[in-house]
């Protein structure tokens, strides 16, 4: 198994990926605007995409989004998005290995936070984010969407 960063040659095994992580998510938009929306997540450079691969298969993943700021002494803040993996490599411990390598990567960029909102109901999703040092005591999450 090989951990690294997504490549722009990783397109297809992403999106193939991301099937793992929503059972009925919004469709996929027509190219080229879906090789636009590509292009400008891989080439962001305040946005990491950590990911496993085996075999040429992406198993795991998650997305690290960097946001400079201007309070903490202006050191950014990250965000941890789409943590998914295959279903049958679960419970191997690959998720914990991503998101410890989004977390690295955020302590040596200087953010002094990292946050993440699932909006899974479980408890065993809870301790496991637990287990990868996230406490879900310190802040509440609210969420606006479109209308429409």
């Amino acid at each position: 198994m090989i951990e690294r960063l997504v490549e722009e040659s990783d397109k297809d095994l992403l999106l193939d990926l991301y099937r793992h992580l929503h059972r009925a998510d919004q469709p996929l938009p027509d190219e080229p605007d879906l090789e636009t929306a590509w292009l400008d997540f891989i080439r962001n450079p305040m946005v990491k995409c950590f990911v496993i691969e085996d075999l040429g298969l992406l198993i795991c993943s998650c997305v690290l989004s960097l946001t400079p700021n201007l309070t903490r002494g202006c050191r950014p803040f990250g965000l941890i998005e789409n943590v998914v993996t295959r279903a049958e490599y679960r419970r191997k411990g690959l998720g914990r290995r991503v998101i410890s390598n989004a977390l690295e990567f955020a302590w040596e960029s200087n953010c002094y936070k990292v946050m993440l909102m699932t909006g899974r109901k479980d408890q065993a999703v809870y301790d496991f984010y637990a287990s990868c040092g996230f406490s879900g005591d310190e802040k509440r999450a609210f969420i606006a969407r479109r209308k429409g």
